[in-house]
């Protein structure tokens, strides 16, 4: 840990790991948390043509995250019941899978993608997350009001003549690059583990939403900072280790 080496994942990730679980808490509270794995998948599958094409990689990733937070509204428009996120995890996964299948140049990339790379994570990353997590964070905070309203308060828009879509389609597009950025990094199930369990235990758990926020922060962050250590010291993969330590924290607190 006292070399670049581990030093630059180590904070890559930790930035990560305090935007997802609170991240998390708006997906669970509008009943969407599937939406975190079909944006992983989404994200995946775009990195992978984007590496077919000759292009960046992450640029790919983010751009086709992008475009089903934007797009989502129109599927969830004439699909119910969280289809519109199946429909999307089912697409991006028989691309990546296919594409990783048939390219050599992608089959490398897409075990790292679903295994999760942070262990690779340079200087660029690194900047990257700390350039975005602030930000991130920040429109976090922008949208929370209107989000806790539409969901207590379903009425309040139509009575006070205000339209709920802009808050809704920037939460949509919000969560796909945040879960494209993680993925990147993380890997597709870690990057879902974090946005999925310490809320689901935080929901479970907390006595208001406040308590919720901060208890979800806080059970990411012991669960990451373990993960972590626990991944090095057995040298083994970072992403299967952070799922199973949030899985074993999940049946302990649940």
């Amino acid at each position: 840990m006292a070399t670049d080496l581990f030093l630059i994942p180590f904070f890559t990730g930790l930035g990560l790991a305090i935007l997802l679980p609170l991240l998390g808490c708006y997906l669970r509270l509008r009943d969407e948390w599937l939406a975190a794995l079909a944006y992983s998948h989404v994200s995946a599958a775009g990195a992978l043509l984007a590496l077919v094409a000759g292009l960046p990689p992450a640029a790919g990733g983010i751009a086709a995250a992008a475009l089903a937070g934007a797009g989502k509204r129109l599927f969830a428009a004439r699909l119910s019941g969280g289809a519109a996120y199946a429909v999307l995890l089912l697409a991006g996964w028989s691309v990546a899978v296919l594409l990783a299948a048939n390219q050599p140049q992608a089959e490398r990339l897409g075990h790292a993608l679903f295994d999760g790379q942070l262990y690779f994570s340079g200087s660029e990353q690194l900047w990257l997350v700390a350039a975005s997590v602030p930000v991130a964070l920040g429109v976090l905070r922008i949208l929370s009001r209107h989000l806790l309203l539409a969901h207590t308060y379903p009425d309040f828009f139509r009575i006070r003549g205000l339209r709920a879509w802009p808050t809704q389609i920037g939460f949509d597009l919000l969560a796909a690059l945040a879960l494209a950025l993680a993925t990147m990094s993380l890997g597709v199930m870690g990057a879902f583990a974090l946005v999925f369990i310490p809320p689901w235990l935080a929901f479970r758990r907390a006595r208001n939403w406040r308590a919720g926020l901060l208890l979800s922060l806080l059970l990411g962050l012991a669960a990451y900072v373990v993960a972590f250590g626990v991944a090095l010291w057995l040298d083994q993969p970072f992403g299967p280790i952070l799922a199973m330590m949030l899985v074993a924290l999940g049946l302990i607190v649940a």
